[in-house]
Order: structure tokens, then C-alpha cells, then sequence
């Protein structure tokens, strides 16, 4: 408005375009004088006064600048979580590192590659049943992995889980105790939040009920129709979980409630000990060393050192019970027995091996149908993912056959999110330790 103003007051028309410009310069120039009368009146004093207002405008803008940096530093601190879980199963333990935020009292998370970091060392915690405080050593590489993840200011504030699974539930209550208590000691020691009672093991349900979890959160049905959501066929070392929303009436030891918001999920869960791969590999060679056996004159035979046909292992491939730990709670762990199976390769005769294993005990069933021994399953509802072990061999195999049953379908992630169960606790710990869990709007707090 001032340089408007300048030209506007000019009463008389100039054609020269620099005597303009010149006499623009000169009208802002004119306060320079007084600016500079006012400290001239004491040149020492206006040394003096320079650097003095100087020193406080610096001190000044330093002293704001700490505490605002160190205030939002704390804000920030308060705000960004962390979470361990142990999954102690039965072939490794891996660690799982969650960071999360909390915004307005809900926590937001994020599985990708910024919000979890995971490890994993062999063998799995029920490797120690003979030597118990093995375990608890095993868990310090991964507790050391966790603190290079973790600000060491939030240590004492992170809490640490391990949660075991089918491995150490097939030991008995006694090793298993000793294990678990091997691994309490450590992560009393480990400089995070933990709790006696936070190294245990999980039933098989709830294992099945935390993949689930994870599952549809992953797909995005996790607080919707229970019709629209996506059952779990989990298939592990040791046991194999099998969870999804059933409208069949079911015996209450498989039926599980389970809510989210406002809508409640009525879900049939259920863990299959000694069905997991590497068990169920062990089970079903016992049982073809049993009626190997039987077919045999025992005058003639060591029952210390059997010779059957394995049906199952291609032809000309040589492995024996020597070569493999066997899994815990199998016969050859637990009578120290050997065998040696010449393998065939046989299709037919594998399948149908496969077939007597999955019914051994059927006759045993007290419900209605049992598809898998004497274990009561209700008819498969709505579409189905099979996960870990499934998806491996199909992968390592190169299968990419497309399955009779469209509702069947391999993975081992939904995006960026991992189907690990381990994930899917996590999920329900932290929402329910917040005290917001199942509230209507959680769900859509989250984000992956």
C-alpha cells in the first residue's frame, strides 16, 4: 500500500521508468536515519545493549526449543508402545517384537514392516525335558534381539509373554514345570515388565481362537457378519487347530463365545494333539511299524529293530527313526524303539494309511459324526484358510493345484500381516489391558 501510495501522490507524469524506481528506494530508505538515531545517542552503550539483547534472544530460543523437543520426546514416549510375545512351540521359539500407538485411549497397530520384528532359534522348548534349564538359556539370544528393537528407556515398561504351545503340552506336568520355570528366571532377568504367571502354556482352543483372530483382522471381517468371516485350519508340529463360526449346536468343551463390538461370534475351536506334521509323521510310521510286526514271525524278527513298507516316502530315499529326533509322547521317544522303513512311493497306499490314522478311535465316538477319530467336528461352515505347515509344503512342493472345494485356500499372510496366532494374542492382550476392549469403534482404530 505504501509504494501504491508513493506513486499515486507523484502529481506529475515521468516517462523514466529508473527515476521511479529510484524514488520508490528513497521513500523506504527515509526511516533508515531514524533507526539508526536510536542507537547512536552512546556507541559503547550500543555495543553493549547489542549483545545483551543478542545473549537473550538466544537463551531465550535455546530454552524453548528444549522444552519443546524434550516435551514432545516424553508425549511421544508415552504414546509409542511395546509388546513381546514368546510362541514356544514344539520344533522353535520365535519372538515376536509389536510396536503400537495409542490414540484417544485405543491402540493402533501396525504389522508391517515398521510395527513387528521377529526371530527364531531351534529346537523348540520340549527339546529340554532332559535338561530343563536349557530352555531358559535358548530364550537370551531372543531377549537380546528384542532390546535392539526396543528404546532402553521403555524396557521396564514393555511387558513380555511366552506362551507354549502343543510341544510342551504333550510332556507331562512335571517337565513341564521345570521348563517353564527355567524360563521365568530369564525374563525376571531380562530388564522387561514381566510376571510369573505370563510364561505358560495355552490351551490348543485358545491357539486356534488367536489364529482366528489374526485371520480376520488380516482380511478385514474381524468385527462384522460372523457369516462373512473366514475359518482357521491351522497345522502345526505337534497338534492342528481348527476354528470358524459354526450355527450348529456343538458340546460346550467346543463351543467358545466370543465378542467384538456389538456382534458376538459363537465359534467351534478345537487343537488335535499328535495331528500336527512332525507328530502325525511320527504316528503314522509307528503305525506302519505295528502291522509291519504283525505280519512277521517274532522268532525271526527283532521287535528292537522292524523292518516295514513305507508308503509314503518316495523310492529310493533313505530315512530312519535315527536320523530325526522324534517328537515328544511318540513310542519311539518314549520306548527308545528303532525301525527301519523301506519306502515304496505309493500313492493308493500312503492315502489310505493316512486315511486309517485320521479314523484310529472313530469307534470310540460319542457325537453325532467325528471325521477325525472320536473328535467332534460340525460341518464346515463358509470359507476356510489353511495355514503354517499347509501352506509350506504346498509352496515347497510347487503344487499350484487348484482344489476341488473354491473355499479352501493356502496362505501364510494377508498383505503385509502375518497368520501367525501369536499376532492374533497380541490383538486381544492389548485391547483388553486398555480396558476398550470390545468397544464398538475399536476395530476401526486399527490399522495395518
Amino acid at each position: 500500500m505504501r509504494r501504491l501510495n508513493a506513486r499515486t501522490l507523484d502529481p506529475k507524469p515521468d516517462n523514466n521508468i529508473n527515476n521511479k524506481m529510484d524514488s520508490i528506494k528513497l521513500h523506504f530508505r527515509s526511516n533508515a536515519p531514524f533507526r539508526s538515531n536510536l542507537f547512536s545517542r552512546n556507541p559503547k552503550h550500543t555495543t553493549k545493549s547489542n549483545i545483551i539483547v543478542f545473549a537473550l534472544i538466544t537463551i531465550t530460543l535455546a530454552l524453548l526449543g528444549y522444552f519443546f523437543v524434550s516435551g514432545r520426546g516424553y508425549r511421544d514416549s508415552l504414546k509409542r508402545k511395546f509388546r513381546i510375545v514368546i510362541d514356544g512351540g514344539s520344533t522353535g521359539t520365535r519372538i515376536h517384537v509389536f510396536e503400537y500407538g495409542i490414540s484417544d485411549g485405543v491402540p493402533v497397530f501396525d504389522f508391517g514392516k515398521n510395527g513387528l520384528a521377529s526371530m527364531r532359534v531351534n529346537p523348540g522348548l520340549s527339546s529340554y525335558a532332559e535338561d530343563p534349564e536349557g530352555a531358559g538359556v535358548s530364550l537370551t539370544e531372543l531377549l537380546e534381539f528384542a532390546k535392539k528393537k526396543i528404546p532402553k528407556e521403555l524396557w521396564g515398561r514393555t511387558e513380555v509373554r511366552l506362551m507354549a504351545t502343543a510341544g510342551l503340552r504333550m510332556l507331562e506336568l512335571g517337565v513341564q514345570e521345570r521348563i517353564l520355570e527355567s524360563c521365568r528366571r530369564v525374563l525376571s532377568l531380562s530388564g522387561f515388565k514381566f510376571h510369573h504367571g505370563w510364561a505358560s502354556v495355552i490351551t490348543g482352543p485358545d491357539e486356534g481362537i488367536y489364529a482366528w483372530v489374526v485371520a480376520n483382522y488380516a482380511l478385514g471381517t474381524l468385527g462384522g457378519d460372523p457369516q462373512q468371516t473366514t475359518g482357521i485350519i491351522e497345522l502345526g508340529g505337534a497338534s492342528a487347530q481348527v476354528t470358524f463360526v459354526s450355527s450348529e449346536p456343538m458340546p460346550p468343551e467346543f463351543s467358545h463365545m466370543v465378542k467384538f463390538g456389538n456382534i458376538t461370534y459363537n465359534l467351534y475351536s478345537h487343537s488335535l494333539l499328535h495331528f500336527g506334521q512332525n507328530a502325525a509323521f511320527d504316528l503314522l510310521r509307528e503305525s506302519l511299524v505295528t502291522r509291519g510286526l504283525e505280519l512277521v514271525n517274532a522268532a525271526t524278527e527283532s521287535h528292537q529293530r522292524g523292518k516295514s513298507i513305507d508308503p509314503c516316502t518316495p523310492k529310493g530315499y533313505s530315512h530312519d527313526m535315527e536320523s530325526r529326533n522324534p517328537s515328544p509322547g511318540s513310542l519311539a521317544e518314549k520306548n527308545g524303539y528303532q525301525s527301519t522303513l523301506h519306502p515304496r512311493g505309493n500313492f493308493s497306499e500312503c492315502r489310505s494309511a493316512a486315511l486309517m490314522l485320521l479314523q484310529d478311535g472313530n469307534e470310540k465316538c460319542s457325537y453325532h459324526h467325528c471325521h477325525i477319530g472320536s473328535t467332534f467336528i460340525p460341518k464346515l461352515q463358509g470359507k476356510f484358510l489353511a495355514t503354517e505347515n499347509f501352506f509350506y509344503t504346498s509352496k515347497f512342493l510347487g503344487l499350484g493345484i487348484a482344489l476341488d472345494d473354491e473355499r479352501i485356500g493356502f496362505a501364510n499372510q494377508v498383505g503385509d500381516i502375518p497368520l501367525d496366532w501369536a499376532l492374533g494374542a497380541f490383538i486381544l492382550q492389548s485391547t483388553g489391558d486398555l480396558g476398550v476392549e470390545w468397544a464398538p469403534n475399536w476395530i476401526a482404530n486399527i490399522c495395518s
